[in-house]
């Protein structure tokens, strides 16, 4: 059993500094080295500086788009508190707002710094699911991003101040964001061995992140019961999910058999 130690980490002269801003900025920080780090070895070795030129302006896309998701899944809320939308400390992002603005803006940096577009989606994506491993304890510390009711002896503390209203007599929880640290860190191990054969067709190793990710994601959203929001019974979290792996499916298969 386990439970957070609570969101604020310390304070800077009564200016609370967050667990969830903390984890953020180092899964960002490893993200965008390992992305680095992998364009230079698989790829162009003399263009892998600009991804650090960019990726200032990627972060802040990155999270821009993260944020707005969120804030648009949830818009019942934010219309009532538009003041919140700003309030980023406190938690509220959305992994496939940021995948969504994360491809269009390497879409627009690939042009800008004449550079493959596709090569930049491999390396980044895998990138992603290593900085996701990591971000997901943020959600820990937020006491967010938890399963179904358990008593299983890695069962999660939930303080009632966090809990659903429907569960409100349970304490335990299961550690969904756990499942999903581990599941990420096993894609991210997954696509670190494609790119020794798949470096030469550029796209793949993209696509086949969109695809186990997504799987991940409607596995974990099968356990979570704070999904931000349902549609006709399913989350809307695995409805774009559904919708990556079609789309990254066809994707793939254009790939590998288009005429080179």
């Amino acid at each position: 059993m386990f439970s957070s130690p609570g969101e604020i980490a310390f304070r800077i002269f009564n200016f609370p500094v967050y667990f969830y801003g903390i984890i953020l900025a180092f899964s960002i920080f490893t993200g965008i080295s390992c992305a680095y780090v992998l364009y230079k070895y698989f790829y162009e070795r003399d263009k892998a500086s600009n991804i650090l030129d960019f990726a200032p302006y990627l972060i802040i896309l990155g999270i821009a788009g993260a944020r707005l998701y969120y804030c648009l899944v949830n818009y019942s809320y934010y219309l009532q508190s538009p003041i919140e939308i700003f309030f980023i400390r406190q938690g509220g992002q959305s992994i496939h707002g940021m995948i969504i603005a994360g491809i269009l803006s390497l879409w627009i940096f690939s042009k800008i710094y004449k550079m493959s577009f596709l090569k930049l989606a491999d390396v980044f994506l895998c990138a992603t699911s290593l900085a996701q491993s990591i971000g997901r304890w943020g959600n820990f510390f937020n006491s967010e991003a938890f399963g179904t009711p358990t008593d299983l002896p890695w069962k999660l503390f939930i303080s009632i101040a966090h809990r659903p209203y429907q569960y409100i007599d349970f304490q335990y929880f299961h550690p969904a964001f756990l499942y999903e640290s581990i599941l990420d860190l096993l894609i991210f191990i997954i696509l670190l061995i494609l790119f020794k054969n798949f470096s030469k067709k550029p796209g793949i190793i993209a696509c086949t992140y969109l695809i186990l990710y997504s799987f991940v994601r409607i596995f974990i959203e099968n356990i979570r019961i704070d999904s931000a929001l349902n549609v006709h019974g399913l989350p809307v979290a695995q409805i774009m999910s559904f919708i990556l792996i079609i789309f990254a499916s066809f994707c793939m298969a254009y790939l590998i058999f288009r005429k080179t």
